[in-house]
């Protein structure tokens, strides 16, 4: 099969078989996953078999993607395709595969078109391409931002963040701060809080000019645990004692110092993002 790139859901069990998913782009591939993922999970008793098309740029690579989607229908039942595909020609070809064809952007683009009187530019990548020079710009600033003030490692310019996300160890602070630069063009720092900090429950030094900025993470103890285990082994720094010691002193100091925050234990980066924006009116 030509997959460039391809994500499997694991076998689980006696579970039914996995539906295949193709998510078909003339671009990255990253707004297909994301709205066709979104409407996936919708559907918790199935389990999926994803695999991604990007850079689909011409009717020969379309012609090879609708042969191993015939191939899988063929072998299988018929596979899910959530396509962004934007020119009109090689969806035109994408759509007669044997798979059920799902058109993330076509109705919308004739719908668009129609409100704005005039018609939709068939220039592919525009949503994650350079077509907002000013927008990208500030993306690639705050990721240069976010790397710079990841985990505590520079207090420099931290006048010029727009979120400062304190955590104990481990609780989600890198991943979230450089999501929000790369999707949002955040200026996020993220510092640590340590065991000197709970103790006076204070915040660091260096952020108490900026406590307005701040926002906090905390997390579930059993599961902190388990996860600085595999950084540590049976070390304090990964002993349940420690974890719900830190975590409980964690929620303390927020309320104490007015700091929103959120348990990012069962929210993923997305879902952790969207509710700092929201609540920091970012």
């Amino acid at each position: 099969m030509t997959d460039v790139h391809s994500r499997n859901t694991a076998a689980a069990g006696q579970q039914q078989p996995a539906t295949v998913v193709f998510f078909l782009s003339d671009s990255t591939g990253v707004t297909a996953e994301t709205l066709g993922n979104s409407l996936l999970t919708q559907f918790p008793d199935h389990r999926f078999e994803r695999h991604t098309i990007p850079f689909i740029a011409s009717v020969q690579e379309a012609e090879n993607v609708v042969q191993d989607i015939d191939d899988v229908a063929a072998a299988d039942k018929r596979p899910i395709i959530f396509s962004t595909v934007v020119n009109p020609d090689i969806r035109a070809l994408l759509s007669q595969s044997s798979g059920h064809f799902i058109d993330l952007l076509g109705s919308h683009t004739a719908q668009l078109e129609d409100a704005l009187q005039t018609t939709a530019s068939p220039e592919p990548g525009r949503a994650h391409g350079l077509g907002d020079a000013i927008r990208y710009q500030s993306r690639i600033a705050a990721i240069e931002y976010a790397i710079e003030h990841d985990d505590g490692q520079s207090i420099r310019a931290l006048e010029r963040a727009q979120l400062i996300l304190i955590a104990p160890s481990r609780c989600g602070k890198t991943p979230t701060t450089m999501y929000l630069a790369l999707q949002h063009g955040i200026l996020a720092a993220n510092f640590p809080l340590i065991d000197e900090d709970f103790t006076s429950q204070s915040l660091p030094e260096p952020l108490r000019p900026f406590v307005r900025k701040c926002f906090g993470l905390t997390f579930q103890p059993m599961r902190l645990s388990q996860i600085r285990q595999e950084r540590r082994p049976d070390s304090t720094y990964a002993s349940l004692s420690q974890c719900s010691w830190e975590l409980r002193n964690a929620e303390d100091l927020y309320a104490m110092h007015r700091i929103p925050y959120v348990n990012s234990a069962s929210m993923s980066v997305e879902e952790i993002s969207a509710t700092i924006l929201q609540r920091m009116n970012l």
